[in-house]
């Protein structure tokens, strides 16, 4: 998987408008997340539709049930081909391992298997709401540690946290355990409905692993040549 990826985050109804969102593309290989909305409404055809156009795929479903049918979900999922994909690390350590399990035993022979991240906190979760709707009364930073070293206890290769906190993750367990994340504005101004946001140079400076644009990108008057500036805000490229 290439290092250090810009991900765009294809938050469309339908195949139609991704494709129509794609097509100016042409030529270029993008690293791409299909989330909820758009796998509900189209089912595994996102998959394989963005992977015959090549590709590559986030798959952010963020399993959380019981073991045995994450397991079966993970095995499921493995087959369609896709990159990458999420659990919920509140499900636990039973539940990842399982996920992991399904994963191998999805994976097509000769293909790799699908990289899997554990989401922390969501990047829409202030402190006050979680201790207050969650019951977790350590801080925000804390759950995020311990749910991170959970993920990594469990065999899983990262996790979907934000920039604030993806530091304290690499330096409590390596580098090589991945951090994605969302919540990245080009100005600090621009939260929408994220909480915990920080800037392409910022995550860049922190080491982080892979970076999730969505609207920023999606919805540019010139997508094309959006993507072009994230990219080089990424990449350190920007003077």
């Amino acid at each position: 998987m290439q290092d250090n990826p810009l991900i765009i985050a294809l938050d469309f109804k339908g195949m139609d408008e991704v494709e129509k969102f794609i097509e100016p593309f042409a030529g270029q290989n993008l690293f791409v997340k299909a989330g909820m909305e758009l796998f509900y409404k189209e089912g595994p055809n996102t998959v394989y539709r963005l992977k015959e156009l090549g590709h590559r795929v986030f798959l952010d479903l963020k399993l959380h049930d019981i073991p045995n049918t994450v397991m079966s979900a993970m095995r499921s999922l493995a087959s369609l081909g896709c990159d990458l994909v999420t659990v919920h690390a509140a499900g636990g350590r039973a539940m990842m391992e399982a996920a992991m399990e399904g994963l191998e035993a999805g994976t097509p022979s000769g293909q790799r298997r699908p990289q899997c991240v554990a989401v922390t906190q969501l990047t829409s979760t202030e402190e006050a709401n979680m201790q207050a709707e969650q019951l977790i009364p350590v801080s925000l930073e804390q759950s995020v540690y311990h749910y991170a070293a959970l993920a990594k206890q469990s065999g899983l290769d990262g996790v979907v946290c934000s920039a604030l906190e993806a530091g304290g993750i690499m330096e409590r367990l390596g580098s090589e355990f991945l951090t994605v994340t969302p919540g990245i504005r080009m100005g600090m101004d621009d939260r929408q409905d994220q909480k915990r946001v920080a800037t392409p140079e910022m995550a860049r400076q922190l080491g982080i692993y892979a970076i999730v644009v969505g609207r920023p990108i999606i919805r540019a008057a010139n997508p094309v040549d959006a993507y072009a500036d994230w990219l080089k805000a990424w990449e350190g490229e920007v003077k």
